[in-house]
């Protein structure tokens, strides 16, 4: 075992204690608990989303997607950064009126009733599970890989940690660690891109060139389609990636974290400045890392690409420096970890339990129980999922979750907030057309069915990787034909009309307030 590499994730892990107890003493209410009791300043709450949305594949995989595949790699980045503009001009604002603790409360603000609450928790909890799965798994591979340690210990710390934080800090401690993160992530990356621009005497030119020897791509590398052969299968994923964003649990009960809806927009705005600097230093790295190591090396040493910002680290700065970037990596990944498992249990514990279970009357301190159970539990299955699924292509569950959150979640959100003649069927119908496709379509595209290591050894039935280009639409037109069907059974009334007001402006009725 490596002592450089074993101290710095010592280091972060003795941090991130401290900070969950202190948080620990501070989250005594069910509101404390889930949202912080809106504490946060719009810049922290905007590091903190910035934490939570920049995960493991964005910081290892993007690197690793541009050294190998050139232009096509940037586009991960592209699809990345626009998918905040739809969440600041169409989503942010709506969503911090009508909720509360979770997405379950926005749309039952318009349609309340169990059924409703029940398929928004389900959604939620599944799009948690599958995207805390992948990230446990690349967690657990990222530490056997540098301190040598078992696949399954590796797992079961992670697991343990990201369970202590949310147990006993809350939103409050997940929020903390994730602006540390934040702080880390952009402190490593921005003085890597450095270090790999004074290699080329502060010449873009010189890096360029480099790129173009080191690449067996050539000139070529700055050209489309060398990872998307197909153009259909680059618009797919391209609007899974920003229309999914969206539609992402973990990210919109963020929003529920500051008190106003100026700190809202600050949020979002500081969320999109942070995270386009730093996919713009993944291309500085990824650039850097092919003009330096070149392609035969990163394709010996690690044929995914996912070790480039690591292995570019080592080149530059030694083991030190390498020390770092995997403390920064295994940073990104408690933090996005902690966010979702916080997610998933406000889905459970206030939908499930609170409203429906309980029908609204359990105490504070009954809804506070039932959240630290219900991330003790969360934290057990995906520690489980995580051991034994070590081999498997993580890939499509990471895709799968944004094309389940752009197909089900997206149009549901959509059509609540801005369509008049939407109704509670046509919300049902468009939540289970969008969450069954996606599964459906995944299940027979080529990340299962495929003669070359598929779980499913045949041709896939349905060719593209990312069926969102499909799936998408068909969310869209459940929701919109079953309103259509059943227009007749629901009238506009004074409740609706007090919902619109307050979804666009915050300004409750007397009514309401009564």
């Amino acid at each position: 075992m490596n002592l450089t590499y074993f101290l710095f994730f010592i280091c972060i892990i003795v941090c991130t204690l401290i900070i969950t107890y202190w948080a620990a003493k501070r989250s005594k209410t069910a509101n404390r608990f889930y949202t912080a009791a809106g504490s946060l300043t719009g810049l922290q709450n905007g590091m903190a989303i910035a934490g939570d949305f920049i995960s493991a594949a964005s910081f290892l995989g993007i690197v690793g997607a541009i050294a190998l595949h050139g232009y096509d790699g940037f586009l991960y980045s592209i699809g990345f950064l626009v998918s905040y503009l739809v969440v600041l001009y169409l989503i942010a604002e709506p969503v911090h009126h009508l909720g509360k603790y979770s997405l379950g409360d926005v749309i039952c603000a318009r349609f309340p009733g169990r059924q409703m609450r029940l398929m928004m928790a389900i959604s939620a909890f599944i799009i948690s599970i599958l995207y805390m799965i992948p990230q446990l798994v690349a967690s657990g591979l990222l530490i056997r890989l540098l301190l040598n340690t078992d696949y399954s210990i590796s797992v079961v710390v992670i697991g343990s940690l990201m369970t202590i934080y949310v147990v006993f800090g809350g939103m409050l401690a997940t929020s903390w660690v994730q602006i540390v993160k934040t702080v880390v992530l952009m402190s490593g990356t921005f003085l890597l891109s450095l270090i790999v621009f004074s290699h080329f005497n502060w010449k873009i030119e010189d890096l360029l060139v480099a790129v173009k020897k080191g690449t067996p791509l050539g000139e070529a590398f700055f050209l489309a389609g060398h990872l998307f052969q197909q153009p259909l299968e680059m618009l797919s994923m391209q609007l899974a990636l920003i229309l999914g964003t969206a539609g992402l649990p973990h990210i919109l009960i963020r929003l529920f974290t500051v008190k106003n809806i100026l700190e809202v927009r600050r949020s979002i705005t500081s969320a999109t400045w942070i995270i386009g600097i730093f996919y713009f230093m993944t291309l500085v790295l990824g650039l850097g890392t092919i003009a330096i190591l070149g392609f035969e090396l990163l394709i010996t040493t690690d044929s995914t690409g996912n070790l480039a910002a690591p292995l570019l680290a080592q080149a530059v700065g030694g083991d030190f420096l390498l020390a770092f970037i995997s403390a920064i990596a295994f940073t990104t990944i408690v933090a996005v970890i902690s966010g979702l498992v916080i997610s998933a249990t406000s889905a459970f514990s206030h939908d499930v339990y609170h409203h429906l279970i309980r029908k609204g009357k359990s105490t504070e301190k009954e809804q506070l129980q039932a959240a630290r159970w219900t991330a003790l539990g969360i934290g057990l299955i995906s520690t489980l999922f995580a051991l034994q699924l070590e081999n498997i292509n993580v890939t499509f569950l990471v895709s799968l979750t944004f094309i389940v959150a752009a197909s089900s979640n997206f149009p549901i959100l959509l059509l609540t907030i801005y369509w008049k003649r939407f109704n509670k069927a046509g919300a049902l119908i468009g939540m289970i057309s969008g969450l069954t496709a996606s599964i459906i379509f995944v299940a027979l595209g080529p990340h299962i069915m495929n003669t070359d290591g598929g779980w499913i050894p045949y041709k896939p039935i349905f060719t593209l990787y990312n069926p969102g280009i499909i799936v998408i639409p068909i969310g869209f037109l459940g929701a919109i034909i079953g309103s259509y069907v059943t227009r007749g059974r629901e009238k506009w009334t004074k409740e609706k009309q007090a919902f619109f007001l307050r979804a666009q402006t915050g300004v409750t009725t007397r009514r309401e307030r009564s």
